[in-house]
C-alpha cells in the first residue's frame, strides 16, 4: 500500500542563503491560496519552526536521522502530512552538510523521502557563476533529485537575466528570482533567529514576506513540482494512546520555548497530560506529577526569572518533595544556583543544582552527542545510551570545592570522540545541556512518565 503526499525540499548551497525566509514566505503564499500546508525543518532546530507555524497555521516538525531512526522519521512525516495538500521541507546548512558521514543532511533526508529539491542560491556579488554552482550541486550526487533553483538576493533585472540565461544553457530551471529587500530580513541574535514568541512584529513581517514570495516565486510551478513526487510506501500508524493519568508541567513562554511537538506527543502516548505554564508570569507551579524545563533563552530574561520569587519558591518546594524534574539546556541553567548574563550581571536562580552558569560571547558547543547515563535517573537506568544534540553559548562554572555534584552523563560527540562528563543527576532531578527527541528514545519518555506516576501514587 502506498501514500501520496505532494512534497518539496527547499535546500541551499550554505547557511545564510535565505532559505528560512523563503520557506516562511512560501508557506504563507501557499496558505493564502487556500492550501493546507505542512512544514518541516531538517536537523535540530527550535526557532525556524516557529516562523513556519506562524506562516502555515500548523505546527512544524523536525526531521533528523540522528535524533530518531529512519523508520520513525518516515512515520512522523506521514502521520503529520497525511491531511495536508502539500508538504514543504526546509533543509539545514548546505544541501550536503550534516553530521559525521552526512548523517541528517538535507540530501540524506531528501533521498529518504524521495522528494524533489529546489536549491536556493545567494546570488549577491555573483553572475554566471551561480549556474556553475547549481550544476556542481546537481552533479555531485545524481541520486539527489534537484529539479531547479530559486535565485536569491538579486540586485537588478539585468542581474536576474544574466543568471537565468546561464541556467537555461544547462537546462536547470529557475522557479523563483528574489530581489534584495530589507523587509525580507528576519531578526537574529546569538542562537540564530529571534524566536517568534519574542518577535512582536512577526505577523506583519511574515505577511510581507509571503506577498513578496508570491510575486517573485512561481507558486503554481512549485505546487506542480510537489505533486510530481512519487508515492511513499505506507508506514503503519502507532498504537492508540493510553489514558492520560499523569500531569506533567511544561515550561512554555518567552524564556523556555524549545520543544519538538512530536517529542511531547510521545509523553502523551505513555499517559501524560501536558500542562503548560510560565516561569516568567505565573506565581506558582501548576498541580503536576512531573516537570519539564526545556531550552530557550533564560539568559535574556534572567532578571524577570529572578524577580518571580513565588515561582522559584514553588519549584524549589516541589523539588524538595521529590517531584521528578527533567531540564534541558536553558532549563538546566534555570536549575542552577546562579546565572551570569552577557553583561556579567549575576542573578540567583532555583538553586536546585549547586552550580553556576555564565554566558559567553563565543559559541561553546554545537553538534550531535551520544549520552551514556552514569547513574539511574528519571530517564532510565545506569548505562542507558541516548542520542541528542548540544548548542549553547553558556558554560558551567566549576562547583566550589567540597560541593557534591553528581554528573548525569558521559557525552561523546560524533565528530570528536573524546568523552567528557556532563549534566547533573540526583534523586528525581536531571539536568544537562542535552536536547532530546523522545520519538527517538521512547524508552526514556516511558521511564519519565512511569517515574511521575510513581511520584503521584507515592502516598496511595
Amino acid at each position: 500500500m502506498n501514500t501520496k503526499i505532494p512534497r518539496v525540499v527547499i535546500a541551499a548551497t550554505q547557511s545564510g542563503s535565505g532559505k528560512t525566509t523563503i520557506v516562511t514566505g512560501l508557506l504563507a503564499a501557499l496558505r493564502a491560496k487556500g492550501l493546507k500546508v505542512q512544514s518541516y525543518k531538517i536537523g535540530p532546530d527550535y526557532i525556524d519552526p516557529g516562523y513556519h507555524k506562524l506562516a502555515s497555521g500548523r505546527p512544524a516538525h523536525n526531521l533528523d536521522t540522528w535524533l530518531v531512526s529512519k523508520e520513525k522519521l518516515n512515520e512522523i512525516f506521514q502521520k503529520t502530512a497525511q491531511d495536508a495538500d502539500i508538504a514543504v521541507i526546509e533543509g539545514v546548512m548546505g544541501l550536503y552538510d550534516g553530521g559525521k558521514n552526512g548523517i541528517s543532511s538535507t540530501a540524506e533526508i531528501a533521498k529518504l523521502l524521495d522528494a524533489p529539491v529546489l536549491l536556493v542560491i545567494n546570488a549577491k556579488s555573483m553572475g554566471e557563476s551561480a549556474a556553475a554552482i547549481a550544476l556542481g550541486f546537481k552533479n555531485y550526487d545524481p541520486t539527489v533529485d534537484i529539479r531547479g533553483v530559486i535565485i536569491n538576493r538579486l540586485g537588478s533585472p539585468t542581474h536576474r537575466s544574466m543568471i537565468e540565461e546561464a541556467l537555461d544553457k544547462l537546462d536547470i530551471p529557475a522557479y523563483g528570482a528574489i530581489m534584495r529587500n530589507d523587509a525580507m530580513i528576519l531578526p537574529e541574535r546569538h542562537l540564530g533567529l529571534v524566536p517568534v514568541e519574542e518577535n512582536r512584529k512577526e505577523k506583519e513581517t511574515v505577511e510581507e514576506i509571503g506577498r513578496t514570495i508570491a510575486r517573485e516565486v512561481d507558486i503554481d510551478r512549485v505546487i506542480a513540482l510537489a505533486k510530481s513526487a512519487s508515492e511513499l510506501p505506507t508506514v503503519e500508524k502507532r498504537s492508540a494512546e493510553t489514558g492520560r493519568d499523569v500531569k506533567i508541567a511544561v515550561a512554555r513562554d518567552d524564556a523556555f520555548s524549545f520543544y519538538y511537538p512530536e517529542s511531547l506527543a510521545v509523553l502523551e502516548e505513555y499517559g501524560a497530560e501536558i500542562v503548560p505554564f510560565s516561569p516568567l508570569k505565573d506565581s506558582r507551579l501548576p498541580e503536576c506529577d512531573g516537570l519539564i524545563l526545556g531550552g530557550g533563552f533564560p539568559e535574556m530574561f534572567a532578571k524577570e526569572l529572578y524577580d518571580n520569587e513565588g515561582m522559584r519558591t514553588s519549584i524549589r518546594e516541589a523539588a524538595e518533595a521529590g517531584l521528578p524534574i527533567y531540564a534541558e539546556c536553558g532549563g538546566f541553567m534555570y536549575l542552577m544556583k546562579r546565572m551570569i548574563d552577557f553583561e556579567k550581571n549575576a542573578y540567583p536562580m532555583l538553586g536546585i543544582v549547586p552550580g553556576e552558569v555564565e554566558m559567553n560571547r563565543k559559541l561553546q558547543t554545537v553538534g550531535y552527542v551520544s549520552a551514556t547515563m552514569h547513574r539511574d535517573t528519571v530517564l532510565g537506568k545506569k548505562g542507558t545510551v541516548l542520542h541528542g544534540h548540544e548548542f549553547h553559548f553558556s558554560s558551567e562554572c566549576a562547583p566550589a570545592e567540597g560541593v557534591e555534584y553528581p554528573r548525569a552523563f558521559e557525552f561523546v560527540r560524533t565528530r570528536k570522540k573524546e568523552p567528557y562528563d556532563a549534566g547533573y543527576a540526583s534523586g528525581n532531578i536531571l539536568g544537562s545541556y542535552l536536547h532530546l527527541h523522545f520519538a527517538g528514545c521512547p524508552q526514556a519518555a516511558e521511564h519519565f512518565v512511569e517515574t511521575c506516576r510513581a511520584y503521584k501514587n507515592r502516598e496511595a
